[in-house]
């Protein structure tokens, strides 16, 4: 493994399919030669605020993220350290009590809906990706799995997503778009996309 490993970030709004192409390059890629660390895990701990509360936050801002943490952990991992990453529990809108050990691998990849917003992560990245995803379509996306895996009623996301995930979208992750090395419409169904980033993830390891 080189000294410094191979850092990719793949952006796109909520449900656009970057969750997907990641854990598809993940499982290719192999865990020996990829971690892939999530950007939802870094949302900043609440454990003082009320549930009710917690459930109006926008989650979609930027100020949802513990941007030092993320960053502090990619730093170790580049130096070759294991790092305990957060376990988000999205019933409760807060982290639970457990940890992921993540361990260094000669390629990193961090998925999530701001990761090519902030500088100092976005500074990171040898290759920036962002997933570009019908704004229709991603709803459905997120109408069928906050019901099925988040327990969310239909009413509580359409709500949600008007007063803060599209307000989000458009002022912060749709402008992030311009950071990108490359843009890929339909993520991890974008199967030439996905056969793409892993030709790339090779060349690298080849020559690691």
């Amino acid at each position: 493994m080189n000294t410094r490993p191979f850092l990719i970030g793949v952006a796109g709004g909520t449900c656009s399919g970057k969750t997907t192409l990641s854990e598809k390059l993940a499982v290719l890629a192999g865990d020996e030669h990829l971690a892939l660390i999530k950007l939802d895990s870094y949302y900043v701990a609440s454990h003082d605020t009320p549930l009710v509360d917690r459930a109006k936050m926008n989650y979609d801002h930027p100020d949802a993220f513990d941007w030092q943490l993320l960053n502090d952990h990619l730093a170790a991992l580049s130096a070759g350290a294991t790092v305990p990453v957060p376990v988000y529990d999205f019933t409760i809108h807060d982290r639970s009590n457990d940890v992921r050990m993540v361990r260094p691998a000669s390629i990193v990849v961090v998925e999530g809906i701001l990761v090519l917003w902030e500088a100092q992560l976005r500074d990171r990245f040898d290759l920036k990706v962002y997933v570009d995803t019908d704004d229709d379509l991603r709803l459905i996306r997120r109408l069928r799995r906050d019901v099925a895996e988040r327990g969310r009623t239909i009413d509580n996301i359409i709500e949600q997503y008007l007063d803060t995930v599209r307000p989000s979208h458009e002022q912060f992750i749709e402008p992030s778009k311009r950071h990108a090395d490359v843009i890929f419409p339909e993520g991890g169904m974008n199967e030439a996309a996905v056969e793409m980033l892993l030709a790339r993830v090779r060349e690298f390891a080849e020559h690691s």
